[in-house]
């Protein structure tokens, strides 16, 4: 099976939810799927499925960058039959009137790298969200009275750099807030034919230099967990 994933064949559901960090998967796991089983640990990168609403969903992270969630969402696709793939996680906001907290549904994510160029052939600095999780995101949101963004954002390979000017791309796609994966998952759905979407908090305010602190970070992503929890319900009910 996978490389990287050590689950065995229909341990991982057909949608599988994704924060960056291993903690944070361990944490949704536990706090809302019924009996979360440990499926896969390889270099501490945990995936747990459990049941949430009475359906299979798994969470499962994907590292940090394009080239980590580049390995863990293909594999995912191609190796155990994934449908779906939401990527949950923080941005940081690139304009002010984007506060704290406020959670975006990535419509399309444009980035400097290479990685689609170079792995699929996929030319130009943007990819859209692919297949219909992104719409169904919108409608359960609308069902939840959780209020959402919408828009571009960037997936940048670089945390820290020489100029503190918002680069280039920002102006050119008109994007909301910076993080670094999206790109990555949507060029591996859009080359294999799967779904995948990005639901982001934001943590930061770049212009302002307002954050989000360590203490309040995890409780604040709770109403992006679960518009992602409940998005994936309605998913699996749409197959």
């Amino acid at each position: 099976m996978s490389v990287h994933i050590s689950a065995n064949a229909g341990e991982i559901a057909p949608v599988v939810l994704m924060p960056g960090d291993p903690l944070r998967a361990k944490y949704i796991a536990e706090k809302w799927l019924t009996e979360p089983q440990l499926v896969s640990k390889t270099r501490n990168v945990f995936f747990y499925t459990g049941k949430y609403k009475d359906v299979n969903i798994t969470i499962g992270a994907s590292g940090m960058g394009c080239p980590s969630i580049g390995i863990y969402s293909y594999e995912l696709y191609k190796e155990y039959g994934v449908e779906c793939i939401i990527r949950i996680g923080t941005a940081g906001s690139y304009h002010p009137h984007i506060k704290l907290y406020d959670v975006i549904n990535v419509d399309v994510a444009c980035s400097e790298s290479t990685f689609a160029k170079y792995a699929f052939d996929i030319e130009g600095s943007s990819i859209p969200h692919q297949g219909n999780a992104y719409d169904i995101i919108n409608q359960t949101a609308k069902e939840k009275g959780t209020s959402i963004l919408t828009g571009a954002i960037h997936s940048s390979d670089i945390f820290y750099r020489k100029s503190m000017e918002n680069p280039a791309i920002v102006g050119e796609y008109n994007c909301l807030a910076v993080e670094m994966e999206a790109f990555a998952l949507f060029a591996n759905a859009k080359f294999l034919g799967k779904t995948a979407s990005t639901l982001l908090t934001i943590s930061d305010v770049i212009p302002t230099h307002e954050q989000i602190s360590a203490d309040a970070r995890e409780k604040s992503l709770n109403p992006m967990i679960e518009l992602a929890l409940d998005s994936a319900v309605n998913f699996q009910k749409a197959l």
